[in-house]
């Protein structure tokens, strides 16, 4: 038998699906078949987003907003059978000096917009004979200390820890998975780590030798949200190049 990842004849919906990480998810999705949906606050480019994707324009971190989407698309597309969460991310912050508006809108977008996403979808899918799969896009910041983006951990952590929980509650019509991606080298990589020196001087430092690119994180969703992954669900898929290497390592003897 031909194992193969066909999603053809699904639909999907790619919270910030646009660029960056969610541009690698739906471009994988795109290719395996699926008829993708991609939202966010603003416009893409004209002629960016692939052939056949659509953008809706959708406030994720406003449960009306997300409801009007998903319907918009049940409506045109006829069903929904996969929803990932993408949208995030925070700019670096000391928590000691954090406003609480700042860490309000931080974890509504990185978690509490995760399960409006969620509910809408599930809502969807529950009517389906075929059900649906949801991905949430965590990351590494939820499995250890996150100084300086300490709220976005804790946000991670959390959507981690729904995740497990939805999983249970929905199925076994919906399965619910997530992806805890690494550091991925998006068009902020260089910046984000001082410059190509620094972010090479990173790049080393994880066992593979590289970054993710965002394809690889769409990869790993394409995974979760085929058929190849139909006895997987409340897991958490780490893809992160075999991990952050500790500065005690190079202190070690023997």
């Amino acid at each position: 038998m031909t194992i193969a990842l066909d999603l053809s004849g699904r639909v999907a919906l790619v919270t910030g699906g646009a660029r960056g990480v969610g541009r690698g998810i739906t471009d994988r999705l795109v290719h395996a078949g699926a008829r993708v949906v991609v939202c966010g606050r603003t416009d893409p480019a004209a002629g960016s987003l692939p052939d056949g994707v659509e953008f809706r324009t959708a406030d994720v971190t406003d449960h009306a907003s997300v409801n009007e989407l998903v319907d918009g698309i049940v409506s045109t597309q006829g069903r929904l059978d996969i929803a990932v969460n993408n949208a995030g991310g925070a700019p670096g912050t000391e928590a000691a000096t954090a406003s609480p508006r700042f860490s309000e809108k931080i974890l509504t977008l990185n978690l509490t917009s995760a399960l409006h996403v969620a509910q809408a979808a599930n809502r969807v899918m529950q009517d389906q004979p075929d059900g649906g799969s949801i991905v949430n896009i965590t990351s590494l910041s939820g499995l250890r200390p996150s100084p300086g983006t300490a709220v976005y951990g804790a946000a991670k952590a959390g959507l981690v820890n729904l995740t497990t929980s939805l999983a249970m509650e929905w199925a076994p019509k919906v399965r619910i998975n997530c992806v805890s991606a690494g550091m991925v080298r998006t068009e902020l990589f260089d910046d984000y780590y001082g410059g190509p020196a620094g972010a090479a001087a990173v790049e080393a430092t994880i066992p593979l030798g590289r970054a993710a690119t965002p394809t690889d994180v769409g990869n790993a969703v394409a995974w979760l949200a085929s058929d190849l992954a139909a006895y997987v669900t409340g897991s958490n898929l780490v893809v992160h190049g075999g991990g952050e290497r500790l500065k005690f390592f190079d202190h070690q003897v023997g």
